[in-house]
């Protein structure tokens, strides 16, 4: 299992394009989170309809990073393509929902709303969406400028996907 967690190449620093490139750089940011011990995630998109979550690796990924101590973060617009399209993650989120909040943001339309992942660390962000190209690293300035960012979306947000619904 330590192998699947070592990535091929370190995470890339500067421009990415591409869907599997993105996909990729979320997978490698996701080993490089549980070698470092990175103890906060951030994920933002308006649906993360083309993020990774649905695959088996992406799991075994987020479960290695998740140990005592992780706080796990998600923003959206909304969250129904995340229950439809990635069941796995949703099952997941199940299992490790004292570590995951989860914020939905209906103040912003989808057109504008960021779609990155940031730590401490590192942060990848996708500039255009739709051709997933944007740019990663870990410069400080670009840190800061999107922590402040989720801070900011994280005082317009309420709690949303709540890890089980209760119904009578």
């Amino acid at each position: 299992m330590a192998d699947k967690l070592q990535p091929a190449i370190p995470v890339p620093q500067g421009r990415f394009a591409g869907r599997e490139a993105f996909g990729q750089l979320v997978r490698d940011a996701l080993a490089l989170a549980s070698q470092q011990g990175w103890r906060e995630l951030v994920f933002c998109d308006p649906n993360f309809e083309d993020w990774p979550l649905h695959e088996r690796q992406t799991l075994e990924l987020l479960s290695a990073w998740s140990r005592t101590g992780r706080q796990f973060r998600m923003y959206a617009t909304q969250y129904d393509s995340v229950v439809r399209s990635h069941a796995r993650f949703a099952t997941w989120r199940r299992t490790w929902g004292h570590i995951i909040e989860c914020r939905v943001c209906r103040q912003i339309d989808t057109v504008n709303f960021p779609s990155l992942l940031w730590s401490p660390h590192w942060a990848m962000q996708r500039l255009d969406p739709v051709r997933s190209t944007g740019v990663s690293g870990n410069d400080p300035e670009r840190l800061i400028h999107i922590r402040e960012l989720l801070d900011a979306l994280h005082q317009t947000s309420s709690p949303g996907f709540p890890a089980t619904t209760l119904g009578l």
